[in-house]
């Protein structure tokens, strides 16, 4: 519970910073990924900027920027294929493509408005540690918030064999995205087994598109 309610407390801010890293793949794959990052930065927050009026009037353009930009970048196979752990090996080919579709929904809905209404927040770049032929890096932030202390973000990044760089996961203090989806689909998968997981996910996704 106590977990849970961290990443509640902090998710307006995770997606946020997250999202503003992840479409790296747009930019040239030699550029060092400190720097990938704060051209997307710059990117996602012009984007928003220039959209205000039609998101307010549209809500679902939110969504649009957020696939448009960002998510087609996110490793989500990788992502889902940890989140799972054993129950991906277990899994059939449709029912992993099902997963990773409903996932990547997941994120979208969860946190696309978290974006929106905090993207004007000021993020620091920490200096990268990592050697130059690193084929996976940590690319490290700070996310400022009106009050209190700055809250770490730290993207974990690692570069294909087509030299793209594609995010698949985020820390916060510590605490992995990826391990926290882990622990809680891994209930759910041990008390009705992955199809009623991802069946549940899609009528989540769908109540959202109708609503």
């Amino acid at each position: 519970m106590k977990q849970m309610m961290f990443w509640a407390g902090v998710g307006r801010v995770v997606l946020l910073s997250m999202l503003l890293c992840l479409p790296l793949s747009l930019m040239a794959a030699a550029q060092p990924p400190q720097e990938l990052v704060i051209e997307t930065t710059n990117r996602i927050i012009k984007a928003l900027q220039a959209e205000q009026a039609e998101i307010k009037k549209n809500p679902a353009r939110l969504y649009e920027i957020v696939d448009e930009i960002v998510l087609p970048h996110f490793d989500f196979r990788r992502m889902s294929s940890w989140v799972l752990g054993k129950h991906w090996r277990k899994a059939s080919p449709a029912e992993r493509e099902q997963f990773v579709k409903e996932f990547r929904a997941l994120l979208v809905r969860t946190y696309a408005a978290a974006l929106n209404d905090n993207y004007d927040q000021e993020i620091d770049f920490l200096p990268l540690r990592t050697k130059k032929e690193a084929t996976e890096v940590t690319v490290r932030t700070e996310v400022q918030l009106d009050a209190g202390f700055p809250i770490p973000i730290n993207y974990r990044m690692y570069r294909t064999e087509g030299g793209e760089w594609l995010v698949f996961d985020v820390k916060i203090d510590s605490v992995s995205l990826v391990t926290n989806y882990r622990s809680s689909f891994s209930k759910e998968i041990r008390q009705g087994g992955l199809p009623k997981l991802i069946a549940k996910l899609s009528e989540r996704n769908q109540r959202v598109k109708r609503d």
